[in-house]
């Protein structure tokens, strides 16, 4: 686990503005920090290409279970859908092809929109992190080529599961699950935060399907960051 220590206004037990409802504020990365998203849909079609019959259904199995890490898709197409196994030269060689196919790509991704004026303005205000699902070394190297690591006290990524980072934080954190938000973009994101205790918004990007409506445990959906941080404001 990543954790900024050039930060020290944040610390817990140190005076801080926080919002009356929230005390700390976990974010996800594809899809709620960058509009990387597209980047990952297409790294999976060109590394199954070789699997005419079954690359349409692996590209929809990884949309349909985003916030899911890439090593567990990995297993999981091989098992039910190539029907071979999956040794560990070759599951290697997917991990390195992947992280390569999809590098450049997400550190030339634009923000979500209002993301940077987020970053900027609530780090000031709340203690950050990210969980994501990708490997935490290539997560920590992105974060910081894009210049964002003084916005976050942590960073998580992969291996480890989205709940248990999100336990990590409040742990280290002294904060009460409740006073805590988990932002994603993925239904696995909503199941962390349950799993986690935490409250939960969802960012569905503008004109794509809800596929939070009719959940349980929301606080709100939101389609960018300009709508979070106005969402944050009202609790202030």
């Amino acid at each position: 686990m990543y954790k900024n220590s050039l930060k020290k206004d944040n610390l817990p037990g140190e005076p801080m503005h926080f919002h009356a409802m929230f005390r700390t504020v976990i974010l996800d990365f594809d899809g709620v920090v960058l509009e990387s998203v597209s980047v990952k849909t297409e790294a999976f079609r060109t590394l199954f290409s070789s699997e005419p019959d079954h690359v349409d259904e692996i590209v929809d199995f990884h949309i349909k279970n985003g916030g899911m890490s890439r090593f567990e898709k990995f297993r999981y197409i091989y098992k039910h859908f190539l029907h071979r196994e999956l040794d560990e030269p070759t599951f290697n060689r997917l991990s390195e092809r992947f992280a390569g196919l999809v590098y450049n790509g997400v550190v030339r991704a634009p923000f979500v929109p209002g993301a940077d004026k987020f970053l900027e303005n609530f780090s000031k205000k709340l203690p950050l992190h990210i969980v994501s699902a990708t490997p935490e070394e290539e997560l920590v190297k992105i974060i910081r080529e894009r210049k964002l690591s003084p916005y976050f006290q942590q960073v998580y990524g992969a291996p480890r599961q989205k709940a248990e980072c999100i336990w990590n934080i409040l742990a280290t954190s002294g904060f009460p699950a409740h006073q805590a938000l988990f932002v994603g973009d993925a239904l696995n994101d909503l199941k962390a935060a349950r799993a986690a205790g935490v409250k939960f918004v969802g960012r569905v990007k503008l004109g794509e399907e809800n596929i939070f409506w009719g959940c349980m445990d929301i606080e709100t959906v939101v389609s960018d960051l300009h709508d979070l941080a106005a969402f944050l404001e009202e609790k202030t």
